[in-house]
Order: C-alpha cells, then structure tokens, then sequence
C-alpha cells in the first residue's frame, strides 16, 4: 500500500489509491475491476454511510485508469454556477491523452435538488461523448430519480457475513498504519474502536489517531470508548434536570450522532407513557443532526423537547 509521507492527517496519508488496498465486499470489488479491465466507467452513484469509502473508491477508479478527473464538494459548491463554470469547462474539453474524463460530485445530496440537480442530468448527457459522472452521496432519496436512472446506482452496504470479514480486514488496516506509525498497541482496543464506529472507516483512523499521541494504543483507553450510558440522562430527563442533562451531553457527544439517538431510543423507550412523541422528536432531529453545524446544540435542543414535552413512567 502506498503512503504519502507528506501528509499529517492518517485519514490522508493511508488513503488507498488502488482498488485492491480498498475495503471492500467481494461483489463490490468485483463490479469496480471490471471497470478497471474495461478501460472505461460508466456514471455512477455511490450511496452509503460517511466514511466508508465512497470517495476513495472513486479517486482510486481514476487513479488506475489514468484519466484526468475533477472533484466538486457538493456540501460548499451547491449552487448551479458550479456546473455553468467549473463543469462545463472542464467536461467540454478533451484529455490530452485521449481518454474519458471523470468529475467526481462529492456529497452530490447537498446539490440544490430544484436548480444543480435537474441540470445535472442535462450535462451527463451532452458530455457522454467525452465525460462521466461519479455522484457520492449519504442519503440517496435526496438525489432525484432522473439522476438515478442515469446512473448505475451502486449502495455501500454489507449483510452480517460481510461485516466479519470487512471488520477483519479494517483491523488488519489499523494494526499497518500504527506500526509504520511506530506506535504500539493492543489488538483488543482496536477491536473495541471498530465495534463502536463500524463501519465509518475515516472516522475510526481520526479516533485512533487522536488517542495515538500519547505513543500507545493500550486499555487505558477503552473507557473512552466504551459505550453509552444512558442511565444518567433518563434521571435527568425525569427529574427535569437541565444542568446534569447539558452535563451528559457534554461527555458523550465525540460519539456518532446515529449512534447517539439509536442508544437513547432503544433505553428511553419502554421508560415513558407518550411513546409516539418521543419517536418523532428522536426522528426529527436524528435527520436534522445531518446537516447542523453545531452537534452538541442538536442534541442539547432533542433533549430539552423531550424533557418538557414527554411524560415519563
């Protein structure tokens, strides 16, 4: 695996830039090699989780394929002007090589589906000749379906037999990247990091990183990393508590924000009379805690709701 020595951030420095270092199930590899032998892709759309690889995947594809490439972050360059510029003037030309160009829309779920997106699909079609399109996204029911018949829609996912075996490989990973990092460490921790970030891959290697700047990966960290505890905040919310309930929030948001509302729901469900209610608030701002700019106010703002709206048993 080749390692950029000039990066400081691991998720850079290890990022893979062949197919065969990717992570991935079987089937899925299988699918992208059979692009790579052609020598051609088609338009794609990557859907899936953050962190699982839906980018590298993509700049891996054009990496081996030799092809010029440009990558558009849909989450900062929304708007149409980015396919009326920075687009239409690089998939109008031809490669000096003469081989198909690619433009990666990075986050395309952010593209404004009323404007960027429905002239999206007018450029893959006028640019066929000479240009595909990879979209990556996290939530694919906000690319609309004209982008999605155009594309082969190919999702991130795995059945229970693959977790196994990916997991397995993303250990294989960390134990690579803290070695070359010189740093010692202890396989059960690293299983323990995996168990609680599975399967985003980025945010597992940032985790490791940071608890790495001591020089040693060992036990002493797996109560950082351990999971939820929910027992507090139900005496909190109960007791109507504020205070302790801001305080719980303090220590546990560095924890992923689905993981955060799925353990409150699986705790606090059979704990209050008004179960419908609480659903909804979880639901609402689980969605919401995809797109806020501050984590801990999302969550500080659920759980006030559910303090002065929800009965408890």
């Amino acid at each position: 695996m080749e390692v950029r020595d000039n990066e400081y951030l691991w998720v850079e420095k290890y990022r893979p830039r062949k197919l065969n270092d990717c992570i991935l199930p079987d089937e899925q590899k299988r699918v992208f090699k059979e692009f790579i032998d052609k020598g051609e892709i088609q338009n794609m759309l990557l859907c899936g989780g953050p962190g699982m690889g839906k980018t590298t995947v993509a700049r891996a594809l054009c990496e081996e394929l030799e092809t010029d490439y440009l990558i558009i972050n849909g989450s900062e360059e929304s708007g149409i002007d980015v396919l009326r510029t920075k687009i239409k003037q690089f998939a109008s030309t031809m490669s000096f090589s003469g081989k198909t160009k690619v433009v990666i829309l990075d986050e395309a779920d952010y593209l404004n589906p009323n404007s960027t997106q429905p002239a999206l699909r007018g450029f893959i079609e006028e640019f066929s000749k000479n240009c595909r399109f990879i979209l990556t996204c996290n939530f694919k029911n906000r690319i609309i379906q004209p982008l999605h018949s155009r594309c082969a829609v190919i999702e991130f996912k795995y059945d229970k037999k693959e977790k196994a075996s990916i997991a397995a490989q993303v250990l294989k990973r960390l134990g690579f990247i803290l070695s070359n990092e010189g740093i010692t460490f202890d396989n059960k921790v690293l299983a323990s990091l995996i168990l609680k970030y599975f399967p985003d891959y980025r945010r597992i290697i940032n985790e490791l990183q940071r608890y790495s700047a001591a020089g040693t990966i060992d036990e002493g960290i797996l109560a950082r990393v351990g999971e939820v505890n929910t027992q507090e905040l139900v005496s909190a919310l109960k007791e109507k508590d504020w205070k302790k309930m801001r305080s719980w929030v303090v220590n546990n948001i560095d924890n992923d924000p689905p993981a955060i509302f799925r353990k409150i729901y699986d705790d606090i469900l059979d704990k209050v009379q008004t179960v419908p209610q609480l659903v909804l608030i979880l639901a609402d701002y689980q969605y919401k805690s995809a797109f806020v700019a501050d984590q801990e106010i999302n969550l500080v703002a659920c759980l006030t709701e559910i303090m002065a709206t929800v009965e408890f048993k």
